[in-house]
């Protein structure tokens, strides 16, 4: 199967980015259609890049002073009534349990679209004194929000992610927290992922429902595009207000914690999707990707070559290098179009010739670039070569976002930007009218705001402006 056949499976990225995405990740098989409208099976090499985000980010969590536990599924009604403002915002999105062994149940329970009431309940038993904290815990689970238009990972009815929920003897610590996870998300986006990001305060219009303050990562994806990858949220004593998380202070007063929640999700295997990947199907930053390596013979049955490749992959497992052998019987072209399909980040080619010469081709996914490297030493060489292209990736991320970041003065340059595919900085006089009005005219919404830049003039009406926003359209 030539190239352009073979990638004629996949839609045009160029001309329907949307129809790409669903090729893509169906044709590489990460992910298939569950049975109930809006679900999805997370394919085992779909699962596999949940399990190296998983790991990675578990580590930056028990570095940070965390521990994980588990919380149950379904939640009372009840608790999603103690707090109003949180109940409004999710009430949309709430799946409700209302029979169960043949009966209708006292009370209906909600099928968890977050945990914030259900740590509440449980932090205000477990907390008695201000020797009790903080109280920092993390879950890995799954939520269910009942989305109307839902696409593999970005969002879907049911999905995986981990959730934080921690408690604090004061605004500062809890803040302090909130900002803390902010930075450990942003540092896992950049150094793992290879996604360059954006952090920063949402508007009240976009603030998690209930919380006092968020805070946004926001990611450029290849149709210019944002993608909310991740938030952090200061609650303030809302939360424990709403669930009586009070404790004893040293000076033998009783007061209520300050609270924070903080979460990622399966969204970031979509964002790795659309950030990184090409007309050609994936390409996986080498620290996510199931496969980091792959091994190709060329003419397997002559002069030692499949000894040879079987030798190399027992050399590089060693090293904790992700590597396959590819000894199927299918054509060396197929092999290669379909690895690359896959966003393996290094193919390894190996046939009678270059074992004369004492030599392996590699074919980098990121640059599509071949070159020979001696075969003596090669295990270093895929060594250093991974993690050049981990840092190429992140390179190349950010200086395409970087050139796709302008800014506006009216709402026709907000327009003629997102039309363009761009990130748009305009003045924002902090009015909830001109907000509403951006996004009614451009289809654009305020991602984050700006931190440390200032404008003279509100787009919208002119007024003085107040704060500096980054308006994109977004998934």
């Amino acid at each position: 199967m030539d190239k352009e056949s073979f990638v004629g499976q996949i839609a045009d990225i160029d001309k329907d980015f949307p129809q790409w995405y669903t090729d893509v990740v169906l044709k590489t098989k990460l992910v298939d259609y569950g049975p109930v409208k809006g679900t999805m099976v997370i394919r085992p090499y779909g699962y596999a890049v949940w399990e190296l985000i998983q790991s990675e980010l578990d580590k930056r969590f028990k570095a940070t002073g965390h521990s994980n536990a588990y919380f149950p599924l379904l939640i009372p009604m009840s608790y999603f009534q103690k707090e109003a403002e949180h109940v409004e915002g999710f009430a949309p999105e709430v799946a409700v349990v209302t029979h169960a062994g043949g009966e209708e149940l006292a009370e209906p329970l909600a099928i968890r679209p977050t945990s914030e009431t259900m740590f509440g309940s449980m932090y205000s038993k477990w907390l008695q004194s201000y020797r009790d904290l903080p109280i920092k815990i993390n879950q890995w689970c799954n939520v269910m929000r009942w989305e109307k238009t839902t696409r593999p990972f970005l969002r879907s009815s049911e999905f995986l992610w981990q959730e934080g929920h921690t408690a604090h003897a004061t605004a500062e610590e809890a803040m302090e927290e909130t900002m803390t996870m902010l930075g450990v998300y942003k540092e896992f986006a950049e150094n793992v992922l290879a996604i360059p990001v954006i952090t920063g305060r949402k508007t009240e219009k976009e603030k998690f429902a209930g919380g006092l303050a968020t805070y946004g990562m926001e990611a450029m994806m290849k149709d210019g595009k944002s993608l909310q990858a991740g938030t952090s949220h200061y609650f303030g004593q809302n939360f424990a207000k709403a669930f009586d998380i009070k404790f004893l202070d040293k000076d033998g007063s009783q007061k209520y914690a300050y609270t924070s929640s903080w979460g990622v999700s399966t969204r970031l295997i979509g964002a790795i999707i659309m950030t990184h990947g090409d007309s050609r199907g994936l390409a996986f930053p080498p620290k996510v990707a199931p496969v980091q390596a792959v091994i190709i013979p060329i003419a397997a049955k002559k002069g030692g070559v499949n000894e040879a490749c079987l030798a190399l992959k027992e050399k590089l497992a060693g090293l904790g290098i992700r590597v396959e052998f590819d000894c199927s019987d299918n054509s060396p072209g197929w092999k290669f179009n379909e690895w690359e399909m896959k966003g393996v980040p290094l193919r390894i080619e190996i046939g009678p010739r270059d074992l004369e010469n004492g030599k392996a081709v590699i074919f980098r996914r990121d640059t599509l670039e071949k070159a020979e490297y001696p075969i003596d030493g090669i295990e270093k060489t895929v060594c250093e070569l991974l993690d050049t292209v981990q840092s190429d990736m992140l390179e190349a991320a950010r200086k395409r976002r970087d050139e796709r970041i302008t800014c506006a003065k009216d709402l026709a340059g907000i327009l003629a930007g997102v039309e363009g595919g761009k990130f748009v900085k305009a003045g924002w006089c902090g009015a909830r009218e001109c907000e509403d009005k951006v996004k009614e005219e451009t289809a654009a919404t305020a991602r984050v705001f700006a931190e440390g830049e200032t404008a003279e003039k509100c787009a919208v009406c002119g007024k003085k402006a107040r704060h500096v926003i980054i308006f994109a359209r977004a998934y």
